[in-house]
Formats: structure tokens, C-alpha cells, sequence
């Protein structure tokens, strides 16, 4: 009978056993699951960008609107003419159907960069009292979803700075940041063709480097697409592609990449920010791994030891980019 007992004791703890494994693994697949499909989910992202100067925020501004994974929950412009940028913002947003999206300016700067679609930009719709504060729609939009808000920056991060510096706590609410931004292992130049010449100071670093000191050291979820990654040829058969379709987007694009080519004298865009958009839609786009990134006082972007406090992509299939973007581009409404 003792015998019995044990037995019987035994296969009822093992039964339990079982029982509370079963339901550790089914919660942990709950979970999982939970997560994915907010993985999946459609995400709450505010772009942060000095669109007028070079041509791809333009496209990138393109593809963050066009994408059904993206609620765009606002666009702050940054960095020299920002009232400027942001008229330009408002009038593209407006004639590519997206005219609820709501624009704000941040602090105008001194800059040395050649506002290539001014023209343009200049017919775009202005607030009779200004334009509301960048930085202001930044930390409110935080506030009202911790947690849950993707910061797409593809401009020199004065905006991100200011935020930073007046309320780091609510700062450190964001789901992560996305930027384009950085130069880590290859410079402007070096596509893989020739030796590389090594990094140095990218443009969205080096215009304000005590800004992109805080973003690097704020402890928020950091990705970066560096020149490593990001330096992608929109050449003549893609623009061909792009521009021969008669859609709200492409229409809008196509005097602005002719603003652009007259002003530079350069057919070829290259698509920088526009992998910063596209990976945050698809990481798959550009792979990242863990590393420890210094900010130095000239503005180069240095990978040293510590505790990874980014997530860097260092290559992308420029072939794969486009296969991406294009259709997608081209899915939005045409009217």
C-alpha cells in the first residue's frame, strides 16, 4: 500500500507538473503571438525631416504616407528655412491626397545648404499665424501614446536635441527611433566598387553634433542606417518607371526631382533617407546588429567597446530597395 501511495503521489506531481509547464508554454506563446500581431500591426510613427535641400526626403516623405504599416501621425520639419520646409511639407502631403496629416516647424537655423525646391515649396499652403512647434508636437504625441510611437528622423537632429534636453523621461517613452544618420565603417562614395576610403562625418551628424550626442546617449531604441547602408541610385530605367505613371505621388515627385536636378546638375538621386522609412516598414530591408556608438566632436560616428547602444545596418541589397519601394509607390491611389 505505501508503495501504491508513492506512486500514486508521484504520477499526481507529475501530472501537476505537466499541467503547469503546458500552461507556462501556452502563455509564453500567447505572448509571442500578442506581440507579433503588434509587431505586424500598423505603427504610429512622426517623421522628423529637412525636405527641400537634397531630393530624397521627398521620396522618403513619399513612402512614409504611402504605406498602409505607417500611421503618420505628423511631419516637423528641421534644419535651416524650417517654415519653408514645412510649406513645402503641407503643399506635397496635400496634392498626394494626405492633406489631414498635420505639419510643424521646428527652431529655423543658420544654413550653409542649398534650398534645391524653393520654388515650389513656396506656392504650398502657410497657417495665417505660423506654424505650430515641432518640438511641442514631438513630446505631446509621446505623452499621449508612451510607448507605442516610432520617430523616423532624416534630418540633422536639432529637433530630437531640443526634446531631449527639455524632458529626457518622456523622451526615453518613444518605441524606438529610426534615423539616417552616420557614417561607421564606409563614406559618401563608397559603393562597393573600389576601395573604400573609411567613414567620415556625415551631414545629419556633423550640422549639430551636440544633438546627435544626446540621441546616441538618450538610452531610447536606436536604429541607424549610416552611408554604409543608404547610398541607393534611383537611375534613369527606375525613373522612368516611377515618373511614366500618372498617380497623386509621382505627379508630385516629378517637379520636384526637376527643382532638384536643374539647381544640382545631377540626374541621379540618391535615396539616403528613404531606407530609414523603408526599414522601419521592413527591417528585413536592412538588417542591424548591436553596437556601441561614440559621437566625436568632429562629428564621426565611432564604433567603439561598451554596451551596444544602437542597432546599425552596415549593408543593404540596393536590388531588393527597389523591388521594394517602387511597387509600393506605385500601389498608392492614383487619384
Amino acid at each position: 500500500m505505501r508503495i501504491h501511495g508513492m506512486q500514486e503521489r508521484t504520477a499526481k506531481r507529475v501530472m501537476v507538473f505537466g499541467l503547469a509547464l503546458m500552461t507556462i508554454c501556452v502563455t509564453s506563446q500567447d505572448r509571442l503571438v500578442a506581440q507579433t500581431a503588434t509587431d505586424s500591426g500598423v505603427q504610429k510613427v512622426i517623421l522628423d525631416s529637412d525636405i527641400g535641400d537634397d531630393i530624397d526626403d521627398a521620396f522618403a516623405l513619399a513612402l512614409a504616407e504611402s504605406s498602409p504599416k505607417l500611421q503618420l501621425l505628423g511631419v516637423t520639419t528641421a534644419w535651416g528655412d524650417t517654415a519653408l520646409r514645412a510649406q513645402l511639407t503641407a503643399r506635397f502631403l496635400r496634392e498626394t491626397g494626405h492633406a489631414d496629416v498635420p505639419v510643424y516647424a521646428g527652431a529655423a537655423t543658420h544654413a550653409n545648404s542649398i534650398f534645391t525646391q524653393a520654388k515650389w515649396a513656396g506656392v504650398g499652403p502657410k497657417p495665417a499665424n505660423g506654424w505650430p512647434n515641432g518640438v511641442d508636437f514631438i513630446l505631446d504625441t509621446i505623452r499621449k501614446y508612451p510607448d507605442q510611437v516610432t520617430l523616423i528622423s532624416i534630418a540633422p537632429f536639432t529637433n530630437i536635441g531640443a526634446a531631449i534636453e527639455r524632458d529626457p523621461a518622456t523622451f526615453r517613452k518613444l518605441r524606438r527611433v529610426v534615423i539616417m544618420g552616420g557614417s561607421v565603417r564606409r563614406g559618401y562614395g563608397d559603393l562597393g566598387y573600389l576601395p573604400d576610403h573609411g567613414p567620415e562625418p556625415e551631414y545629419n551628424v556633423m550640422m549639430d553634433i551636440p544633438a546627435a550626442q544626446k540621441l546616441f546617449t538618450s538610452g531610447v531604441p536606436l536604429y541607424v542606417m549610416p552611408l554604409d547602408s543608404t547610398q541607393l541610385k534611383l537611375d534613369e530605367v527606375l525613373r522612368g518607371i516611377l515618373f511614366s505613371q500618372d498617380t497623386r505621388i509621382t505627379n508630385a515627385l516629378l517637379p520636384l526631382y526637376e527643382e532638384w536636378a536643374n539647381s544640382t546638375q545631377n540626374p541621379t538621386p540618391t535615396l539616403f533617407d528613404a531606407m530609414a522609412v523603408a526599414a522601419a516598414i521592413d527591417p528585413s530591408l536592412c538588417p542591424t546588429q548591436p553596437m556601441h556608438i561614440e559621437v566625436d566632436e568632429k562629428g564621426f560616428t565611432r564604433e567603439t567597446g561598451g554596451a551596444p547602444n544602437a542597432n546599425v545596418c552596415l549593408a543593404s541589397d540596393s536590388d531588393r530597395f527597389f523591388h521594394f519601394y517602387v511597387p509600393a509607390i506605385l500601389a498608392a491611389p492614383r487619384r
